[in-house]
C-alpha cells in the first residue's frame, strides 16, 4: 500500500480505464512525474525492476520434443504411418522401411524448417525493436522501448511509432493513424484536453496515445500510463 507522503504509481493497466478522462496535472501526480522533466533515471530504474519491461508477453518457444510432435499432425503423415503399420501387420518389410523412411526424413526436415524459423523471426523481431524519445533529468534520450516505465515523459513525430499508452500533454497538429485498433482508416487528431465520457470509444479517446499506433503528422508529448 502506498504511504501518504508518496503519490501512488499506477502499475500496468491502473490509470488506463479513466486516464482520457483525467486533467494533466491530477495524471502527473497519479504517476509520480514531472511533465516538463520527466522521471530520474534512478527512479525509472526502480520502476523498471517494479513493473517489467514494456514488451508484450509471448509464448514460450517450443522445444525439440514439440516440434517433432507437430510433424505428425498432418495428414499426409498420419496417412504413411498408418501404411507402414498396415505393411507391417501384412509382412512387406520393405514397403514399411521405405514408408518409415520417409516418415522419418520429412519429421526431421520439418523440425529443421521450423528452428530456423523460429531463429529467424526472433532475430527480425530483436532488429526492428522500436526505439522511444524520452525525457529523463529534463533531457531528451533516446531508449529501447522496452525500457519504458510508467511516468516516462515520451516525445512523439511523424513517422514514430506510439511505443507505449500514454496520456497526451501536448500536441502540434498531431494526427495518428489508429487503423490498427479501430479499423478506421483516417487518421485522428489528438487534443490533450480531458474528455468527459468514461466510456468513450477507443477512437474518440483524442487526449490519449495507444501502444502500436502510428504519428503521421505532427508531433506531442505524452506520459506513460501502463506498460
Amino acid at each position: 500500500m502506498p504511504s501518504n507522503d508518496k503519490p501512488h504509481i499506477a502499475g500496468p493497466g491502473d490509470a488506463a480505464p479513466v486516464a482520457h478522462t483525467l486533467p494533466i496535472a491530477e495524471t502527473a501526480v497519479l504517476l509520480g512525474t514531472d511533465v516538463n522533466r520527466g522521471l530520474s533515471a534512478a527512479e525509472a530504474s526502480t520502476r523498471l525492476s517494479q513493473f517489467g519491461p514494456n514488451e508484450l508477453q509471448e509464448a514460450p518457444r517450443p522445444g525439440l520434443w514439440q516440434l517433432l510432435l507437430r510433424q505428425f499432425k498432418s495428414f499426409l503423415v498420419i496417412i504413411l504411418v498408418v501404411a507402414c503399420v498396415i505393411s507391417v501387420l501384412l509382412g512387406e518389410w520393405i514397403d514399411a522401411i521405405a514408408i518409415l523412411t520417409i516418415v522419418v526424413l520429412n519429421s526431421v526436415l520439418g523440425v529443421v524448417q521450423e528452428s530456423r524459423a523460429e531463429e529467424a523471426l526472433a532475430a527480425l523481431k530483436k532488429m526492428a525493436a522500436p526505439d522511444a524519445n524520452v525525457i529523463r533529468d529534463g533531457h531528451a534520450l533516446t531508449i529501447p522501448a522496452s525500457e519504458l516505465v510508467p511516468g516516462d515523459v515520451v516525445l512523439l513525430e511523424a513517422g514514430d511509432f506510439v511505443p507505449a499508452d500514454v496520456r497526451l500533454i501536448e500536441v502540434a497538429n498531431l494526427r495518428v493513424d489508429e487503423s490498427a485498433l479501430t479499423g478506421e482508416s483516417v487518421p485522428v487528431e489528438k487534443d490533450p484536453k480531458a474528455l468527459a465520457d468514461n466510456n468513450a470509444a477507443l477512437g474518440d479517446r483524442h487526449s490519449m496515445g495507444f501502444l502500436g499506433t502510428t504519428v503521421v503528422y505532427g508531433r506531442g508529448r505524452g506520459m506513460v500510463i501502463s506498460t
